[in-house]
């Protein structure tokens, strides 16, 4: 086992790994640009190094300056989190030669799953379903692109091969709309990904998202933990996740979660990762693969009681996975939701100074944050400021404790999203379950009549 890992990210997870590491035995060191200076995490690392101003391009994307600090500190391996640079092959590629353990998978298999055109053709031949599209990324001639639309049928959306994060992507409903909207779509793609290629699929009108967490070895050892529906977005970012996904037969998702494994098997897949799929009439698509933690970990954790953090950690140093698929047992219900510093409504970000940090507590009730009375949340990052995670034996129930958690929770100084969760969480629909994607900007649309 690694003696000390870097930990290349900021936020939450930095201190979520932190914590997996000290409990494991393992010394941490965490890199940190200037305004992140007074966060928890760095305050209670064993080592931290300042790499540099707040822009992250001059910090924690900054590679030269992560590998450096690994050098200098006598880490083994370094956890990128998520975002930044967690699934970027180059850097993975980068730590290996630089002789330190990269913990997540082989470059390969990001390049491979990292852009979506080769991941989907990766799980066609897996035999993972994936949403009516272009075979590949669309060609130049506009006779040909207007060929597959009328081949998939309106309504399309076209998506950025290297996309994520909800970026690069536009509905066309008609014909004339076609051809202006992959042009728009490339040139966003090539300016905000460095890849101008775009795919075209079918728009599914009314999907759920929902996804399959899998841990693999590397050694012909895979299971998959169960799923987590993640309907409730806005703009294509995730609001609230729970586990498992409500009304979806026990059987669809076995059959699904087993085909993900093999498709793990089939690529040589090592670590952590996520399928994810939009449901809709009783059928999954596959629509990408996330070769990383995810925000959302902790709601699959309460569920299967696995901590995947550990496991990816357990996994780099080279150890096989301590339980086959027959071991994975599901139990009680999970409910997680993102305090972002931002107008509950408006969402316009809020950074600055929290004056008053009260979290919630009782049964079943967990808080990932760095956040602190007197912490000021810097504007250069995302406005995620950390989540609150509830459990319980039936959803009703974790329900109940989510609504009493963000009944205690007070923050002051700044403004967060926890008024719009209080809303959500006594919501006739979302207490349903089973909500599709396209539920919350809805939901938004109506509130403000």
């Amino acid at each position: 086992m690694f003696k000390k890992i870097l930990i290349a990210n900021r936020g939450e997870i930095a201190l979520r790994i932190q914590r997996a590491c000290r409990e494991m035995g393992i010394k941490s060191v965490v890199v940190y640009s200037e305004a992140d200076r007074e966060a928890k995490y760095v305050k209670l690392a064993d080592e931290a190094v300042c790499i540099g101003p707040a822009p992250s391009g001059q910090s924690y994307l900054h590679m030269p300056a992560i590998i450096s600090t690994a050098e200098v500190t006598d880490a083994e391996a370094i956890h990128p989190g998520y975002g930044f640079l967690s699934e970027n092959a180059d850097f993975a590629e980068r730590v290996e030669k630089s002789g330190f353990v990269f913990i997540g998978p082989t470059p390969e298999a990001i390049r491979i799953m990292g852009d979506k055109v080769s991941a989907k053709q990766a799980m066609i031949k897996s035999g993972v379903p994936c949403v009516p599209g272009s075979e590949g990324a669309l060609p130049d001639d506009p006779k040909e692109i207007i060929r597959i639309a009328r081949s998939i049928g309106y309504p399309v959306i076209i998506k950025a091969a290297g996309g994520g994060g909800g970026r690069g992507m536009r509905v066309v409903h008609t014909e004339a709309a076609l051809i202006h909207a992959v042009q728009t779509t490339r040139t966003e793609a090539g300016a905000a990904f460095g890849n101008p290629s775009v795919y075209m699929e079918k728009f599914l009108e009314t999907p759920r998202h929902v996804e399959i967490q899998i841990l693999a070895d590397g050694q012909r050892g895979a299971v998959w933990l169960g799923e987590r529906d993640c309907s409730m977005q806005r703009r294509h970012q995730k609001v609230i996740e729970e586990a498992p996904a409500p009304g979806i037969p026990r059987r669809a998702i076995e059959k699904i979660g087993d085909r993900c494994t093999a498709a793990c098997l089939k690529i040589g897949y090592r670590g952590a990762g996520t399928f994810e799929f939009l449901y809709e009439n009783g059928e999954f698509y596959f629509i990408e693969m996330n070769t990383r933690v995810q925000v959302e970990h902790p709601v699959t954790e309460l569920v299967t009681g696995i901590d995947i953090v550990q496991m990816q950690i357990r996994i780099a140093a080279g150890e096989k996975l301590p339980f086959n698929q027959r071991a994975i047992q599901l139990k009680g219900h999970a409910i997680e939701c993102r305090v972002n510093a931002e107008h509950p409504y408006t969402f316009v970000p809020s950074p600055g100074r929290i004056t008053m940090w009260h979290s919630p507590g009782g049964p079943g009730v967990r808080v990932d944050s760095h956040a602190y009375t007197n912490y000021t949340v810097p504007p250069n990052y995302d406005s995620m400021i950390g989540k609150i995670i509830v459990y319980g034996d039936t959803r009703e129930q974790a329900l109940a404790r989510m609504r009493t958690a963000l009944s205690e929770t007070v923050v002051e100084g700044i403004h967060t999203n926890i008024p719009l969760h209080r809303e959500l969480m006594i919501d006739a629909g979302f207490c349903a379950g089973g909500t599709s994607i396209h539920y919350l900007e809805h939901w938004l649309s109506q509130r403000k009549k």
